[in-house]
């Protein structure tokens, strides 16, 4: 299976993607092929709902770096959203990329599968995230494989210290 893994942290190297490199050395373990593509080196405008992609087969009207990821999505078979949470939702990254999305929501997903990761320093904050993750794979039909919301992340790197970062990489290992 081929796994592309969307790191909506516009932090390098942070809890995010350690977590996201934990799961994806997981499920390389278990013998899927992983593309990790972080969203903090990538320009992404917001959808301008123009419908543009409506009547060009998914092609966006948009020319910047959503494109390579839409085309890296059309071969995968599944896509793992990952973010960490700031003001009780995902980032404004991962949420262009989602966004964005709606290039193929006439055209369809190659990918039938998801998965959620996120990240934040309370507990109690992972709430909205959760429900729009779960009411997109709802509407456009994917199969959840698993959400995993780790907490405790205080300072840049405390995914390292976490005891809960095994579970990323068992999710990954269990697909």
């Amino acid at each position: 299976m081929k796994i592309t893994i969307i790191n909506g942290s516009p932090r390098k190297n942070g809890n995010t993607q350690i977590m996201a490199e934990e799961f994806a050395r997981g499920a390389r373990e278990s013998g899927h092929t992983v593309d990790l593509i972080n969203l903090a080196e990538k320009q992404i405008a917001g959808c301008k709902g123009c419908q543009y992609c409506f009547a060009h087969d998914g092609v966006c009207s948009q020319e910047d770096d959503m494109a390579d990821i839409l085309a890296n999505l059309d071969q995968a078979d599944m896509a793992v959203f990952a973010s960490p949470i700031y003001c009780n939702d995902v980032t404004a990254q991962l949420k262009a990329a989602i966004d964005r999305l709606y290039a193929r929501m006439q055209k369809g997903f190659h990918f039938s599968q998801t998965a959620l990761l996120l990240d934040a320093a309370s507990p109690g904050t992972f709430d909205a995230a959760i429900v729009m993750y779960k009411g997109m794979a709802a509407y456009v039909k994917w199969e959840d494989k698993g959400i995993l919301a780790i907490s405790g992340m205080t300072t840049k790197g405390s995914m390292k210290d976490s005891p809960d970062l095994a579970k990323a990489y068992e999710l990954g290992k269990a697909l």
